[in-house]
């Protein structure tokens, strides 16, 4: 391990006592391991040399055959070998692996090098670690400030580290676990690098890695509840019985602890491994491999953990067997990933249909609890977020709410349902208009190659592209005031009618709404056309248009389509 804390010590200037051969497998081993990594200890006294006998010795990847396959896009295989090498704890490896792994998941520009100093610099007016304790975020819990053994200028850089970032995403209003996550990275780089690292993991979308509000902290326990009551039936049965009457809802209320507060380092840092490429999921079925675990230990025959003992610390029994959990880092790994038919999507599930209920209660009661949560008085009901969740691959919940709020109030007493999506119906104007020309209004969602996400709430049927004028030709351009153009990524915005304030003097080319034929559709014209895409769907241009007075909707004004999403509204 290559830790860079200016506090550290040196694993080249301890004194060498020993050099016995200890079973990779065994407690005792894992234990010295540790000592051996935990640089930022006064644990100097010793340095047993960890020897594997040649018929056990693996053979582990390299951190260049691993950035091989991120480099390469190969997230599946990526994540086979993070979950099958065990690198010992104290492997030089994670100096790179994990800021590498970390930079997967980063969003927007790159940091340039000294960014991190200047922003110091700007939160402390100098880039010395000052004497006095520094005052944490509102975000952070005083009680899950878990140091892993950092030495005070260790700790002091941690709650650095987590001070900047609280600066730099004043959106974060609740994240226990910032802190802790912070602390492991500082094992294993430096301090400009742990932030970077830090910054990658909270900005994510689609990802979750980080919870940043009591909302998503409260969805995950029961995300997990309501996942091991399905995958670790006997697991959850037995600790119920033993809750005295007590609902159990309070033991995984501190399911993250388990692992981040109870494990060993050995254990954690593997556990990292994995947490750092996949995300949440990991710590999902990690927690449920603990429980598993546990159930099996407590009932066996020799066992020193009875029901009673449990009994009378049920809320404790969980955290005290992760820190002497008698499975090695490899066996817990393989017990959380050998749980059968526990999907991504099936987690994904669970988790959405929690946080919809949990929003949609907080609304009902009135109450503010939940800080900063975004809503409105007319949300798509739980089932309607859940469905479009699973289906589309162009909106995020979040995204969807944006949309909520820039919708005519009357449209948002209805519910959202997808009409049509290339990635179901393929890429054809024709079927495009079999299923959807008869609704009224739509959303229309473009996802292209470079994952801009933008479109158009259209405010017409796109079947009045064949109705006639009194002359009996076939008007050009339909629709209302009502169409508007939106950006949701990488920029939000909403662009309505110019005409929506008043006469804007453009005379016809402010009201080219909405245009379609057998060859193209368009929206918005006047000197440019806000959207146009051809008739096999696939490629699609935007400009400024005088309807709607938008910029470009993508960097390049020309863009390839992946993904065509139109929704309608039930009822309206």
């Amino acid at each position: 391990m290559v830790a860079k804390t200016q506090d550290s010590v040196s694993l080249d200037n301890l004194s060498k006592r020993a050099s016995v051969y200890i079973d990779p497998d065994c407690d005792l081993y894992l234990e010295l391991q540790y000592l051996q990594s935990s640089k930022l200890t006064k644990c100097t006294c010793f340095d047993i040399q960890l020897l594997t006998s040649k018929g056990k010795r693996p053979s582990l990847k390299s951190f260049q055959d691993v950035q091989g396959l991120i480099q390469q896009g190969k997230k599946r295989e990526t994540k086979i070998v993070l979950r099958e090498n065990s690198w010992s704890t104290n492997s030089p490896i994670r100096s790179q692996l994990w800021p590498a792994l970390c930079a997967q998941h980063h969003v927007g520009k790159t940091m340039l090098d000294g960014f991190y100093w200047d922003m110091v610099n700007q939160v402390f007016g100098t880039t010395e670690l000052p004497d006095k304790p520094i005052m944490l975020p509102p975000f952070v819990d005083s009680t899950h400030c878990l140091p892993y053994h950092l030495t005070r200028k260790g700790r002091a850089v941690a709650d650095r580290v987590v001070s900047v970032l609280g600066y730099a995403c004043p959106d974060i209003t609740y994240s226990p676990t910032l802190y802790p996550i912070t602390s492991i990275l500082l094992h294993f780089m430096s301090e400009e690098e742990c932030y970077h690292c830090m910054a990658s993991l909270v900005a994510p979308k689609e990802k979750v890695f980080i919870t940043q509000t009591k909302l998503l902290y409260e969805v995950t326990w029961k995300t997990v509840m309501q996942v091991a009551k399905k995958h670790a039936k006997s697991s959850v049965n037995y600790l119920s019985s033993l809750c005295n009457g007590k609902k159990p809802e309070s033991i995984f209320m501190d399911w993250c602890w388990w692992i981040l507060g109870g494990l060993p380092f050995p254990h954690l840092v593997r556990v990292m491994d994995c947490f750092f490429h996949e995300g949440i999921k990991v710590f999902y079925r990690v927690s449920l491999a603990i429980l598993i675990l546990f159930h099996k230990h407590a009932t066996a025959s020799n066992s020193e953990l009875d029901a009673d003992t449990i009994k009378n610390d049920i809320d404790n029994a969980l955290p005290k067997f992760c820190k002497n959990i008698p499975v090695s880092p490899t066996k817990l790994l393989r017990t959380a990933f050998s749980i059968r038919a526990l999907s991504s999507t099936y987690i994904s599930r669970v988790f959405l249909k929690t946080e919809m209920l949990l929003k949609s209660k907080s609304l009902l009661s009135g109450t503010k609890q939940l800080v900063r949560s975004r809503s409105s008085d007319n949300l798509p009901t739980s089932q309607s977020q859940i469905n479009v969740q699973m289906m589309s691959h162009t909106l995020t919940i979040r995204e969807l709410f944006t949309l909520w709020s820039w919708l005519p109030v009357r449209i948002t007493m209805y519910q959202p349902v997808l009409l049509y999506t290339t990635e179901e119906h393929g890429c054809s104007l024709t079927t495009f208009y079999v299923r959807v020309e008869q609704h009224e209004p739509t959303l229309l969602m473009i996802k292209t190659c470079n994952n801009e996400v933008f479109g158009a709430y259209c405010s017409s049927r796109w079947y009045e592209r064949n109705l006639k004028d009194d002359r009996g030709q076939r008007q050009a351009y339909f629709g209302t005031g009502e169409t508007f153009l939106f950006s949701l990524y990488p920029e939000r915005a909403k662009y309505p009618w110019v005409g929506i304030e008043g006469d804007t003097g453009l005379g016809h080319a402010s009201e080219l709404f909405m245009a379609a034929d057998s060859k193209m559709i368009t929206i918005g014209g006047g000197e440019g056309q806000a959207i146009w895409m051809d008739e096999n769907i696939r490629f699609g241009k935007t400009d400024r248009c005088q309807t709607f007075n938008n910029p470009p909707l993508c960097a390049s004004g020309d863009f390839e389509i992946r993904v065509l999403e139109v929704y309608g509204f039930v009822g309206a």
